[in-house]
C-alpha cells in the first residue's frame, strides 16, 4: 500500500510536496482557492503544513508602521489558511497537523535541498518548504 503524505506551505503562492512511502515524488505551487479540491483529488494519508498560527512571535516592529501593517495583514491570510487546511482535512477525515516555522528549520536552497532531499529537478522556495515541513513524517501516516 502506498502512504501519501502531503506537506503544504500556505500563502498566495501554497507550495505543494508530495511524498510516497517516504520519497519526494513531486512538487507543485497553487493558489489558495486550490487547496480543497487538491485535498479531495488526492486523498493524502496525512497533511502537514507550515502553521503560523503555532508562532508566539511572527514579526518585528523594526521598520515602518506601514510595513508592519502589511506584514500583520499577511500573517491573518496565512492564519485563515492554516485553519482552512485544519477544517478541510478534518471534513475529509485526513490526519493534519502544523509545524511552526521555527520548528520546521531555515529555508534551504535549491542546491541544500537536493542534498537533503535527492531531489533533481526545479524548485522554488514554497515547494521546498512544504517538503521540509513533511520531511520528519515522509514515511509514516500515523
Amino acid at each position: 500500500m502506498t502512504v501519501h503524505i502531503l506537506g503544504i506551505d500556505p500563502g498566495a503562492s501554497t507550495g505543494l510536496a508530495c511524498y510516497e512511502d517516504g520519497v519526494l515524488t513531486w512538487l507543485r505551487t497553487i493558489e489558495p482557492h486550490s487547496i480543497e479540491h487538491f485535498l479531495r483529488h488526492h486523498a493524502p494519508a496525512r497533511v502537514v503544513f507550515e502553521d503560523s498560527r503555532l508562532e508566539s512571535k511572527v514579526w518585528t516592529t523594526a521598520g515602518s508602521r506601514a510595513a508592519a501593517l502589511k506584514i500583520a495583514r499577511n500573517v491573518g491570510q496565512i492564519d485563515a489558511w492554516c485553519s482552512l487546511i485544519t477544517s478541510i482535512c478534518a471534513d475529509l477525515g485526513i490526519p493534519a497537523h502544523g509545524i511552526s516555522p521555527t520548528a520546521k528549520g531555515a529555508k534551504l536552497d535549491a542546491a541544500a535541498f537536493a542534498l537533503v532531499t535527492r531531489w533533481a529537478e526545479r524548485s522554488n522556495q514554497h515547494e521546498r518548504d512544504a517538503a521540509m515541513v513533511a520531511w520528519p513524517y515522509r514515511r509514516t501516516a500515523r
